[in-house]
């Protein structure tokens, strides 16, 4: 994998062994040589000789086709041997759950893992305690303690903890979670997303009433409009990009194991449904390496998918759980979460503008294709290994499909520093800006440009200061008349795609998705509440999981920012 000079500055800040003086004590290449060493050898306990899956797995993340969550990447062989990145822990309405779940937090933090939780069981402010007589502080006040926490836990050295605060729209305290954020200095290690129903989407439509039920004792303590409700969401997103939405009875649908209960949460970015004590672990596989001048090269595809699904169950083999209730729940479904990255760089490659319907139609079946792949790799693996031990209780044991070895075997994840690695755009967004400055690495700045367009404007003779100029401006170069329109067209950026072309392109992936699909939709500054309600609705239409917004600007220190880099001094 040709690096580029950011990925090597990720790789040496992040990942790479260090020495007692702090340098990188291995390469790059000594890195997958450790990670596959460490995956391939659970080949063993299932009778195989880990010598060829080595070098197969060594390959995969050396030729940038596959990479692993970064857990992995960070842990695989080495003293932690923590693997997985996504987690969500019950939050119960007990002192000892809360506290218990905070310790919990604690220690998957340290190993580089990011935690979801529910706080919907707890009961609201001002509500009795029995025991001491006094009055609850209710939900967000945990949050916050949660938030504290995280904040004085680096995690292993690496970035700091990722959190999910979901809380269920009939709580009596929603409209303070809806605010939480108001105050940009609070909850900063946390997203907060709100658990809403079809029932609740319906009612707020309609400007019905809508209960708000304790949770202590399954008592409506109080009526409020529901779209309201829904107006007060828009809001807050449409000025600091927060609350999400996550659809509940969509998520319920696709539950593997709803004899086991619910999903109410999800890990950090929202891609992973995962139930209370449940871990997940992650790899994406960089599309833009399939390209051809016909399509994608779909046979390479399949075998790449099939070799990532191996790897994946065999990090499940691997990895040292931080508890025993998540080791127990996490092997007796066996989930994995294999996706993509590097989409919109694929549709450079061949052409095609994100926000067409011919990009819509090629999602749908590109994801179909890869969805088939991963399921079918997965049944093989349950031919030769055994199913996921909770297999009959679950979903998949219905009707005549096959036994299966993962509960879910694809997601769509963000891939924020994987896509840095691989040097592709990351996960299903549109490219971010033409050239732009990422701010990473606890305020390290980054200056990209994007190399293909760089190659282009110099081979086509529109390498010139003002086509860089406008660049600079606005990011992109629609509007640029400097630049042959099928250039303007295909190297389309997040700010040029209109918001419902975001929806309909995460739909478009969710329909093949197991899991779920992390997506930001975009809106430009000028955006108004209108805009992002409608957004609401159509992802909740469009049968997409979740849905989260962010309007140009709207928050101080974005991760990543246009109009301060521009021009091929940028490529790195």
């Amino acid at each position: 994998m040709p690096l580029t000079a950011n990925a090597r500055a990720v790789l040496e800040k992040r990942y790479l062994l260090k020495d007692s003086n702090g340098r990188a004590a291995e390469s790059p290449e000594a890195l997958f040589l450790r990670v596959a060493t460490d995956i391939a050898s659970a080949e063993a306990a299932f009778g195989n000789s880990p010598r060829p899956w080595v070098r197969r797995f060594h390959e995969l993340m050396m030729e940038g086709d596959f990479l692993p969550n970064s857990p992995t990447l960070m842990n695989a062989g080495r003293e932690l041997q923590q693997l997985a990145a996504c987690f969500v822990l019950p939050v119960e309405d007990s002192i000892d759950s809360i506290f218990g779940t905070l310790r919990a937090s604690a220690l998957i933090h340290k190993s580089g893992g990011g935690t979801g939780f529910s706080f919907s069981r707890l009961r609201p402010k001002g509500d009795r305690v029995a025991t001491s007589q006094g009055a609850a502080s209710g939900p967000v006040s945990f949050i916050r303690v949660f938030n504290a926490a995280t904040n004085a836990i680096n995690q292993g050295g690496f970035r700091r903890g990722a959190n999910m605060a979901v809380l269920a729209a009939d709580h009596p305290d929603v409209e303070e979670f809806v605010r939480a954020k108001r105050d940009r200095g609070e909850l900063s290690n946390f997203n907060v997303s709100v658990l809403v129903t079809d029932d609740f989407m319906r009612k707020a439509a309609a400007g019905e009433p809508w209960a708000l039920v304790s949770p202590r004792t399954r008592l409506v303590a109080k009526h409020i409009r529901a779209d309201k409700l829904f107006e007060a969401l828009v809001e807050e997103a449409h000025d600091s990009g927060e609350p999400g939405i996550l659809f509940r009875d969509r998520i319920e649908r696709d539950n593997p194991t709803p004899g086991l209960g619910a999903i109410e949460a999800t890990n950090p970015c929202g891609e992973q449904p995962l139930l209370p004590n449940e871990a997940c672990t992650l790899g994406s596989i960089n599309l833009a390496r399939f390209v051809k001048p016909s399509g994608f090269d779909l046979a390479r595809l399949e075998q790449v998918v099939a070799d990532s699904v191996r790897f994946l169950d065999d990090v499940l083999e691997r990895n040292r759980y931080p508890l025993p209730a998540i080791e127990r729940l996490t092997r007796a479904n066996r989930k994995i979460g294999l996706g993509i990255m590097g989409w919109a760089d694929a549709l450079v490659l061949l052409g095609v503008p994100y926000d067409s319907e011919e990009a819509i139609a090629l999602a749908d079946r590109t994801m179909a294709a890869f969805s088939r792949a991963a399921r079918a790799a997965s049944q093989q693996l349950a031919r030769e290994r055994g199913p996921f031990p909770n297999y009959p209780e679950s979903i998949h044991a219905r009707g005549s499909g096959y036994p299966i070895r993962n509960a879910t075997v694809s997601t769509v994840a963000p891939t924020g520093t994987l896509s840095i690695l691989a040097g592709t755009s990351g996960g299903i967004e549109p490219l971010f800006a033409l050239a732009f400055n990422r701010h990473v690495l606890d305020g390290e700045v980054l200056p990209e440009a994007h190399p293909e367009f760089a190659r282009l404007a110099r081979e086509g003779g529109f390498d010139r200061p003002e086509v860089w100029a406008h660049v600079k401006k606005t990011g992109g170069v629609r509007g640029c008349e400097a630049v042959p329109e099928r250039i303007r067209r295909a190297f389309a950026t997040a700010a040029d795609i209109a918001p419902s072309w975001h929806v309909r392109m995460q739909a478009a992936f969710q329909r093949h998705v197991d899991s779920a699909v992390s997506k930001t939709v975009n809106f430009p500054k000028e955006a108004t509440r209108p805009q992002v309600a409608e957004a609401f609705r159509a992802a909740w239409e469009a049968g997409c999981k979740g849905i989260t917004v962010y309007r140009d600007g709207c928050r101080a220190g974005q991760a990543m920012a246009k109009g301060d880099c521009s021009g091929p001094a940028c490529v790195a």
